[in-house]
């Protein structure tokens, strides 16, 4: 017995000598902290290297960094920006023109969608024309828009429509068209009147696809607004990125990227959240 229990214990020793120790990083905090400590790294790497290549003055033949700001210069530039008084009439303004732009969008592109989505009729009378006008970039619509409105502010916030409404068009037209007819059958078989249809069946089937147009219609309605700033505004981002331009404060055309991009993927997930809070009949609400 004494014997058995040896070797059983002698067996046992090597394996748990020489078997594999579970890392530190399997906890879940351990990952975290790893993940948190490689963007970390990441964004440090390439603000170095922004520093360095901008100090140098380094120039590659087809590209040149002597005129580029560096990451120090960009910070003074920011600071003076968030000292001034300008700050808050330029952002402002931009969320302004956005808000009603992306609004009025989103209605029509909801409604188009629906209709041209469900509709036969409405495939063939409505989505031609549509269909033409949508490859036109929102940009060269500017000279046109300034001419059609009485007012530059107008004509901003029709830009920034145009930017957004395709998106959200398309989208709804394909999240119609891929409702399961069965669901429709059934409704109807139901006693489900047109109407309650599509509140009821045709809309929240449809909702993801919807809420996917939606978060890229806000992406586009920012990048279109800053080019309508640039040329017809006197207050916005665009305007204080093109303004930081004409009078050589190349730090504030870097800052001005940055407020875009961070304003636009603001709003692009305040979107996305809405989305998932309004849909728990989905799992992931709309696509990351």
């Amino acid at each position: 017995m004494s014997a058995t229990l040896a070797s059983s214990d002698a067996g046992a020793a090597p394996s748990a000598a020489h078997g594999p120790a579970r890392s530190d990083t399997s906890h879940p905090w351990a990952r975290r902290a790893l993940a948190r400590s490689l963007r970390l790294a990441s964004v440090t790497v390439f603000l170095l290297t922004w520093q360095a290549v901008t100090s140098l003055h380094l120039t590659l033949g087809i590209v040149t960094f002597a005129n580029v700001p560096s990451p120090v210069a960009t910070w003074e530039a920011l600071l003076d920006l968030l000292h001034s008084p300008k700050l808050a009439q330029h952002v402002g303004f931009s969320l302004w023109r956005v808000a009603v732009g992306f609004a009025i969008a989103t209605v029509v592109g909801i409604a188009l969608g629906l209709v041209v989505g469900r509709f036969a009729w409405a495939r063939r009378t409505l989505l031609p024309p549509l269909e033409l006008l949508r490859p036109i970039p929102a940009v060269s619509w500017i000279p046109l828009s300034v001419l059609m409105f009485p007012s530059t502010e107008a004509s901003m916030i029709f830009i920034t429509f145009l930017g957004a409404v395709f998106p959200v068009l398309l989208n709804t037209i394909h999240g119609v068209e891929g409702v399961d007819r069965r669901l429709v059958a059934s409704a109807r078989s139901l006693g489900t009147r047109r109407w309650q249809l599509f509140a009821q069946v045709i809309v929240p089937a449809a909702a993801p696809s919807i809420a996917t147009g939606l978060a890229i219609g806000m992406g586009t309605c920012w990048f279109c607004l800053v080019s309508a700033e640039m040329i017809s505004g006197q207050f916005g981002i665009g305007y204080y990125t093109w303004e930081s331009y004409t009078v050589q404060n190349y730090g504030g055309i870097i800052v001005g990227m940055l407020l875009i991009g961070l304003l636009g993927m603001g709003s692009s997930a305040l979107i996305r959240a809405t989305a998932r809070a309004m849909m728990p009949w989905t799992r992931d609400g709309v696509a990351q």
